[in-house]
This record gives structure tokens, sequence and C-alpha cells, in this order.
């Protein structure tokens, strides 16, 4: 029978497309996966509002304490660890966008030479170690050299995050045609100058992806604070939060209070900005 005997073909709206389109068994397991995630976030926000005799369980809090996130934002001295937090954060950031990128181009522009090749190899080696192995030594070198302290700190994120940044920037260099370089070097513009104005521009995304990913390392992170800070005053969030573990007892509630005030921050920042990491990271994955 021909199509025009059969009469015309319903009508099907894009949302009923939409639908039509969508792999129900995937998401369904994403679904339950996502569990994995929402469970622990509830019970942290049921305890961080429970006395310290009911927490431990999965019910809503009898009588709901809300002076937990007061005590906590004094105990932690919460505005002074959040302003260090900050500091050693934004200036990991900033640096490691300065040099990590230029490390990039200059690899990707050299894979043909042996030294170049070599570099790129050694750093994305440097991935598998894992950092217990190198914990101690790093601890007693900056003790050494007199850099256990912010600065100390702030570089090991930018020299630790090289290997990673390394990996997705210079996939999406390469993929960047040369003749815009050898058209601005007939300009009579050097390394640096079509470097910052013609290649970094285009690493937007890639920029936002090792940008992002650093700030989450640097605010959240508590080994490398924890062996190479050694004044008190310069404690980040996650190495004041500890002040609620003694040898006896921990104050959960508490404690839980102070994770969810430490987590609002940075958690704001990545939900405007993920569609540029997964974006960032697909480009640089992908030649």
């Amino acid at each position: 029978m021909s199509r025009s005997s059969s009469g015309p073909l319903p009508h099907r709206s894009a949302f009923e497309i939409r639908l039509h389109n969508i792999n129900w068994w995937l998401t369904a397991v994403v679904a339950v996966l996502s569990l994995t995630i929402l469970v622990p976030l509830y019970f942290t926000v049921v305890t961080a509002l429970k006395t310290p005799a009911e927490a431990g369980t999965f019910s809503l809090p009898t009588s709901w304490q809300w002076h937990n996130f007061v005590d906590a934002w004094n105990k932690v001295n919460y505005p002074k660890a959040a302003l260090n937090s900050g500091i050693v954060t934004v200036c990991a950031v900033v640096i490691t966008l300065l040099t990590n990128t230029f490390v990039a181009y200059a690899v990707a522009r050299n894979m043909d030479k042996r030294f170049f090749r070599f570099l790129y190899y050694f750093f994305i080696a440097a991935m598998f170690v894992p950092f217990p192995v190198v914990m101690l030594p790093i601890a007693k070198q900056f003790g050494s050299w007199h850099m256990d302290n912010v600065i100390g700190l702030i570089l090991l994120y930018v020299v630790l995050g090289l290997g990673t940044n390394l990996f997705i920037a210079t996939g999406f260099i390469r993929s960047i045609p040369t003749a815009l370089e050898e058209a601005a070097r007939l300009d009579g513009a050097g390394t640096w100058r079509i470097f910052w104005t013609i290649i970094f521009p285009l690493m937007g995304p890639i920029n936002a992806t090792i940008a992002i990913t650093t700030a989450l390392w640097a605010w959240n992170d508590f080994l490398l604070p924890l062996i190479v800070l050694t004044d008190q005053s310069s404690q980040t969030i996650p190495l004041a939060q500890y002040v609620f573990s003694s040898q006896f007892a921990t104050n959960y509630p508490m404690a839980f209070s102070s994770y969810l005030m430490a987590l609002a921050p940075i958690l704001i920042v990545y939900l405007f900005a993920q569609k540029w990491v997964i974006s960032g990271v697909m480009r640089g994955a992908v030649k």
C-alpha cells in the first residue's frame, strides 16, 4: 500500500521526539547512581541540624539546631580560614594559568623533538605516582627550604597539577591551525606575543577547565596544607575544621555544619561553570 493511501503521518511535537529518543534504561541507571551523592548529602544536612546525641542516624532532627552553624563559624574562625583558602585558591589558579598553559604550548608545538616528547611523557607519568609516596619527602624538602608557608603551598599546587593540565591542554593546542602562528610571525610577532594574543584567547574552554579544577582542588584539599603549613594563623578551611576531631570524641553536628559552609562557595562556582569543565575536557581529550 502506498504512503498516500494510508493517510498522512501523525504530527509529532519536538517534546514527543525528545521523549522517544531518551534511553530510559541508561537514565534509570544514572538516577540510581546519583543516590551515591544525594544520600551522603542528605545525611550531612540532617546531621548538621541535630544534637550530638542524635547524630549518626538518617532520621530528621527532633529539634532543629540552627545554632550549630553559628558555633561552627566561631569555632573555626571561618572568616580568617576562608580568607586563607581564598588567597591560596586564587593565587594557585592565576599562576597555574600563566605557567602551565605556556608549558603545554611549548610541548605541543615541539612534539617532534625528543626533549619535549620526554617532558610530556615525564609529566604524564607523574600523574600515576600516588601522593602518599612523595608526601613525606615534600614536607621534609619544603621545611628545609623554609617554604612551609602559603607561598610553598601555592607553588605545590602549580607544580603538582602540571601533569593533568598538560594532558588536557596539549591536545587542544595541537588542534589549533599553525597557519595562524605563521601569519603572525610574518608580521614580526615573537613567540610570547603569539601565545598571549592568539593561542591563549583561543584556549578559553581549556583555561576555564584548568581554572575550575585547580580551584576545586586547592579549596577542598586537606593533605597538602596539613604537611606544609606550620603557622596556625595560615590554616585553610579544611585544616581549620580538624579542630572538631579529638582523641576521645568528635562533635559531628558542628563539624558537618562547618563542612556545609565550606562547600557552599565552591559549589556555587562549579554549578555556574560546569558546562565549561565538560566542554574543555572533551576538547582537550580529542585531537
